[in-house]
């Protein structure tokens, strides 16, 4: 039995659910998940649609022809097919804190995040341990003003030789270059604590403790070219009160980047997430 998963975005008209539906029908597939969104401020209809093939067994690329040429030009639609028997690689880049590590690879090793991961990449020795102690290769790239070009290049030539699909920053602390995103648009995910912008720096929670803040959030969202400003895809919030202490947040911050990660990371490896200009239509 092959299984695929259908992206679609267009101009909103009418038809396309009806077009699309009756294409799989005729397939002799059958569909086993519909959803849709219609922007209408915008006009952009949205649609992901999962669908089984149980008496023939098309190619995923010859799927993709035949939908082409009978749905997808008549509506003009940006869309994708995804063969879900096919798991994504996965890149993992870190720097010292390993609490996003630890989880991803914990998730991974119990068989919950349904991807490969290929190598873990830092620009630190630190973590080294925890990639050799689950079996993954793990690579040290220096990264500063003077080498950062070269490194950039060391990252895409990683990315190439194993076929990278996408990429997660688990709390790598590094601005990552423009020639990266451009290779990996909305496939490389980031996760940081939800203080920005009005606690910056390296001691955010010391900031916000002094303020005596109530509401701890993290945030993940694709990487663009401006800061911690692309489309988000998952967030989180707990609450907090004069009764914590900084080690408290901190805590709590870091569980919250732990969760909120690992639910990014599972939307994108199942092909919930849709971008459009710099937001995100997520389906259940």
């Amino acid at each position: 039995m092959k299984k695929f998963t259908i992206l679609i975005n267009c101009k909103d008209q009418p038809g396309i659910i009806a077009a699309t539906t009756n294409f799989i029908l005729e397939q002799n597939g059958n569909i086993t998940y519909v959803d849709q969104h219609v922007d209408h401020e915008q006009e952009v209809f949205f649609m992901r649609l999962e669908c089984t093939f149980e008496k023939t067994n098309p190619s995923k690329n010859d799927l993709k022809q035949l939908f082409d040429v009978s749905v997808a030009q008549q509506f003009q639609m940006n869309w994708n097919l995804f063969d879900v028997e096919t798991l994504p690689k996965m890149a993992l880049f870190v720097s010292k804190y390993d609490h996003c590590l630890y989880d991803i690879l914990g998730r991974f090793k119990s068989g919950e995040l349904q991807v490969e991961i290929p190598f873990v990449v830092s620009n630190h020795m630190d973590l080294k341990p925890i990639a050799d102690s689950f079996d993954i290769p793990f690579f040290h790239v220096p990264v500063t003003s003077e080498i950062r070009t070269e490194a950039e290049q060391a990252h895409l030539k990683l990315l190439k030789e194993h076929q990278i699909d996408f990429i997660v920053l688990a709390r790598y602390m590094q601005i990552i270059p423009q020639g990266l995103i451009d290779v990996y648009p909305s496939k490389i995910i980031n996760i940081h604590h939800s203080f920005l912008p009005a606690f910056v720096g390296a001691k955010p929670y010391h900031s916000a403790f002094k303020r005596g803040v109530k509401i701890i959030g993290a945030t993940s969202h694709y990487v663009t070219t401006e800061l911690d400003a692309g489309p988000i895809i998952e967030q989180d919030v707990v609450r907090v009160s004069h009764t914590h202490t900084i080690k408290d947040l901190i805590s709590k911050g870091r569980d919250l980047e732990k969760i909120v990660l690992s639910t990014a990371i599972k939307h994108h490896v199942d092909q919930k997430v849709m971008v459009y200009g710099n937001k995100t239509v997520v389906f259940s």
